[in-house]
């Protein structure tokens, strides 16, 4: 009699422990469970880390907008699945013009595409243990924007964002920033979006070499007073100063979501650094003129005026270099017009190095990797010698043997 008692309290446990863990497994998705469940998400605040300037649309589209932006999220789990959407860019027969994208696990680039189809699933392997994975846009807004529609893990729990930087830095520029043809090492070729990549441009490397989190705002062919023009003559079509406080800017405003018409909310990014790179595109009109450097001076002002008003507390650094410093004294007048005006001195002053014949020319005359990673080197060592956050990352990040010390 006994052992039918025991036996039967047992068969009672082994049924409950049966479903209790049936119960688990339906759990909902924000819910750690006992048996790994499959788990599809958006790529809002709650699961991702937001890279730069993207857009969450109404549809719980989280749009990836301008060079190198991105989200980057923490997962444990098997079999991944991102779901991208594509832009009027996709569907169309201009594969120079289409969005380039990237994905990363633990630091390593292991898909690069261009976004060929209305939408694309993209399947990730991941090694056991904790993998922390990364999805960025190459190329930039102007041509193309990319769409993040969902996230699909195995896992015992949700994903979650990856871990943010002490320091952040927004860099403001041109094709410079954006990575323009640094992977078509050919003077003679044009532009396209398929060798387009920041992530392999100085800015970036910026980051990367700190440690810090970044954003970029950056249009090919774009200055302060004038876009690049051929013949010396005013081209006013690009000028970032008009659309700094935007989303983005595409040259297809019929795309939805139009990121021309989103204001960008300046409390989503906090800089602790602003890095404003423009005046290669403006050096084609001014041409030695010093009535035209003198606009270019003034605008430059009125820019920074911009820029600070809507980063109070960022300090600033103005440089130019690589493709030519020839604007660099009206930039130093600029600065010094601008601080004398607003009793403001948290800024400063930088000329990065021409492009150096060893290190050879990308399409159009644009540095090549070397060109930018060594403008990454003098960029970073100006920001460690302004920013006490900067050079304390630095050194530990020195320290811990993941970087080493610049010379």
């Amino acid at each position: 009699m006994l052992a039918k008692r025991l036996l039967s309290v047992i068969l009672s446990l082994a049924l409950m422990l049966t479903f209790a863990s049936c119960d688990n497994s339906k759990s909902s998705e924000g819910e750690e469970t006992v048996t790994p469940v499959e788990r599809t998400v958006i790529a809002d605040n709650k699961t991702v880390k937001t890279i730069g300037r993207t857009y969450l649309d109404k549809d719980n589209v989280r749009w990836l907008v301008q060079s190198a932006s991105g989200i980057e999220f923490v997962t444990t789990g098997t079999d991944l699945v991102i779901t991208l959407a594509g832009d009027n860019s996709s569907l169309s027969a201009n594969f120079g013009g289409m969005a380039r994208y990237a994905v990363y696990v633990n630091g390593e680039r292991v898909i690069d595409g261009m976004m060929s189809e209305a939408e694309k699933s993209l399947s990730v392997s991941l090694a056991e243990g904790e993998n922390t994975v990364k999805v960025l846009k190459l190329s930039e807004s102007a041509n193309s924007i990319i769409g993040v529609k969902s996230i699909s893990v195995t896992d015992t729990k949700p994903i979650a964002p990856a871990p943010e930087s002490s320091l952040k830095i927004e860099f403001i520029g041109d094709s410079i920033t954006c990575g323009y043809g640094v992977d078509d090492e050919d003077r003679n070729h044009s532009f396209s979006t398929s060798t387009e990549d920041a992530t392999r441009a100085y800015a970036y490397k910026t980051a990367e070499l700190l440690g810090a989190d970044y954003s970029l705002v950056s249009y090919s062919g774009h200055g302060i007073i004038s876009a690049y023009t051929g013949d010396g003559s005013i081209n006013e079509s690009g000028l970032v100063p008009e659309i700094y406080t935007q989303l983005g800017k595409m040259w297809d405003t019929s795309n939805t979501p139009n990121i021309n018409e989103i204001d960008w909310s300046f409390d989503e990014f906090v800089p602790d650094i602003v890095v404003i790179n423009l005046g290669t595109n403006d050096n084609s009109y001014v041409r030695g003129d010093a009535d035209k450097a003198k606009a270019y001076s003034d605008e430059y002002v009125e820019f920074l005026k911009l820029v600070r008003k809507n980063n109070p507390n960022a300090h600033i650094v103005c440089t130019l270099g690589l493709m030519g410093a020839e604007l660099y004294p009206a930039i130093e007048t600029a600065v010094s017009e601008y601080s004398a005006e607003t009793n403001d001195t948290n800024i400063s002053c930088v000329k990065l190095g021409q492009i150096r014949g060893d290190e050879g020319y990308a399409a159009d005359w644009h540095p090549t990797a070397a060109s930018h990673l060594r403008a990454s080197k003098e960029m970073a060592k100006h920001i460690i010698s302004v920013s006490e956050e900067a050079n304390t990352l630095y050194n530990t990040r020195v320290a811990a043997g993941l970087i080493d010390k610049l010379d």
